[in-house]
């Protein structure tokens, strides 16, 4: 029903794409905290996708600095073809899906914090879409950095799946990956949906009403 661009490209037919990364702006749009490494000394990272990366970054960068959140950005995660542009990962010949990176304070917020968002943010059972948006670079994933952030995605993925399955949904689909490359989207890109860019602009991500059963220690929730 999807066609081609609902199926994961074979790697050996991967667009080639290029050694020099996509340039980006500086500091984020509204945090005003830098985009790109080296981050704060302390600080931790999660690589999440979970359908179109404007409006799933928008719902991590509203947390806030004082909830734990230093700085967010998308890109591209999960695939073969070195800094692909989007018209490129669009074609669903890079293999890669549009991921949000979540630099974070581990002091303030944990990486738990951050999945409950996760979870709840999107529907995780549809596969290679996420409501409308079809094709492999919608698909959901949680990209883990270690061991603990692999338990952690394990552990609450457990948790949720008796709960979408008493409100009739199906099996969740999300990849759970080691984090590999992650490539930075182009700048028009970066807080998209930001109130100085495109404040009433588009948002394909929807959660399921669901709520994920896991611990909220650090966010005064």
């Amino acid at each position: 029903m999807f066609g081609q661009k609902a199926t994961m490209v074979d790697p050996a037919r991967a667009l080639p794409g290029r050694d020099t990364p996509i340039p980006v702006p500086a500091a984020h749009e509204v945090l005003g905290t830098p985009l790109t490494p080296p981050y704060p000394e302390g600080s931790e990272v999660a690589d999440i996708a979970m359908g179109c990366f404007w409006g799933a970054e928008r719902a991590f960068w509203r947390l806030g600095a004082e909830r734990g959140i230093i700085t967010t950005a998308v890109g591209y995660a999960g695939g073969y073809t070195p800094n692909p542009t989007y018209e490129e990962v669009c074609t669903g010949r890079t293999g890669h899906t549009e991921a949000v990176r979540v630099v974070f304070d581990p002091r303030v917020i944990t990486y738990v914090d951050l999945l409950r968002v996760f979870w709840e943010g999107h529907d995780p059972t549809q596969g290679m879409r996420q409501g409308n948006d079809v094709g492999t670079q919608y698909r959901s994933a949680i990209l883990y950095h270690g061991d603990t952030q692999k338990a952690a995605a394990e552990a609450t993925r457990d948790a949720f799946q008796p709960v979408l399955t008493y409100a009739g949904y199906g099996p969740i689909t999300t990849e759970i990956i080691p984090a590999g490359p992650f490539y930075f989207a182009e700048g028009y890109h970066q807080q998209y949906l930001s109130d100085t860019k495109n404040p009433n602009g588009y948002c394909g991500i929807g959660g399921t009403g669901a709520t994920c059963p896991v611990g909220v220690a650090g966010t005064g929730s």
